[in-house]
């Protein structure tokens, strides 16, 4: 076969396509990395700042930093989850993909920080609380954004595929993550109400997410 006989748009097509092997490691590394920060900010109460309270109490009154390690390291352990059933999908990536993965990293990885913050103000008496948890609450909208404009990444170009997912079965894809998102928007004006009630409904949210919604779109392989 001569070069004649070659499709004209396979050399440029393969030529602007990568691998999805280099993208899910170092996703996954920016994702172990994320996920193991979470456990710095759970302190060990030193001898000398017990005052007369036993160790039982102090830990006790830690309460919030355990709730809040423990709901976003279930949110950035599903994120990775869904993040890998979503490279699973395709077979190739492209750049406009490359570039929609890092703005998902750059969510996932500053998490650790309204974590961290929300975990200090959680109790607070004073609109610091509430302060706290809108940024905690802003984030994770910023994050379920980033993962659907990723899912919309993946999937717009059926050529990088393993197989081309019906429109039906994106458009109910979409309709999961919307429902998701739709709940995040949510905990943003919970967050003036209840920082406890917003951060317990990011735990359910969490829940939502361990369940496969990306079924549609993976029934089609």
């Amino acid at each position: 076969m001569t070069g004649d006989d070659l499709p004209a748009t396979d050399a440029p097509a393969q030529a602007a396509d990568f691998s999805t092997n280099r993208l899910e490691a170092f996703s996954d590394g920016v994702f172990a990395i994320a996920i193991t920060l979470l456990v710095l900010d759970l302190n060990v109460p030193e001898p000398d700042s017990l005052h007369g309270e036993s160790l039982t109490a102090a830990l006790a009154h830690q309460w919030p930093s355990y709730f809040a390690y423990l709901v976003s390291f279930l949110v950035i352990g599903i994120i990775w989850i869904n993040h890998h059933a979503m490279c699973a999908l395709a077979r190739r990536v492209d750049r406009r993909t490359l570039f929609a993965n890092l703005f998902l990293l750059l969510t996932v990885s500053v998490i650790p920080f309204p974590t961290r913050l929300l975990a200090t103000y959680l109790t607070a008496d004073d609109s610091d609380a509430h302060t706290a948890a809108a940024i905690y609450a802003g984030t994770m909208v910023a994050m379920g954004i980033a993962f659907s404009l990723l899912f919309l990444a993946f999937t717009r170009d059926a050529r990088l595929l393993h197989r081309p997912i019906p429109p039906e079965a994106l458009r109910a894809a979409l309709r999961r993550f919307g429902i998701g998102g739709l709940g995040y928007l949510a905990t943003v004006g919970l967050a003036y109400v209840s920082p406890v009630a917003m951060l317990a409904t990011h735990a359910l949210l969490a829940v939502y997410y361990c369940f496969d919604q990306l079924a549609p779109a993976r029934a089609t392989r």
